[in-house]
């Protein structure tokens, strides 16, 4: 019984790295886009991507 628990808690934290791993690939994906998305609107409208600075 020990065995077969300790088996499906490896196997559990297996497929968890696994999707920890995918999750962390999307949102890296997920982010270029926006950037690349962002950029490309901005150029569209002709707006300045630098943060403005008031003082």
């Amino acid at each position: 019984m020990t065995e077969n628990t300790h088996h499906d808690a490896t196997r559990r934290n297996q497929l968890l790295a696994a999707a920890l791993e995918e999750m962390a690939k999307f949102e890296r994906k997920e982010n270029e886009f926006r950037q690349r998305d962002r950029r490309e609107r901005a150029a569209e409208l002709h707006l300045p991507l630098d943060p403005i600075n008031i003082q």
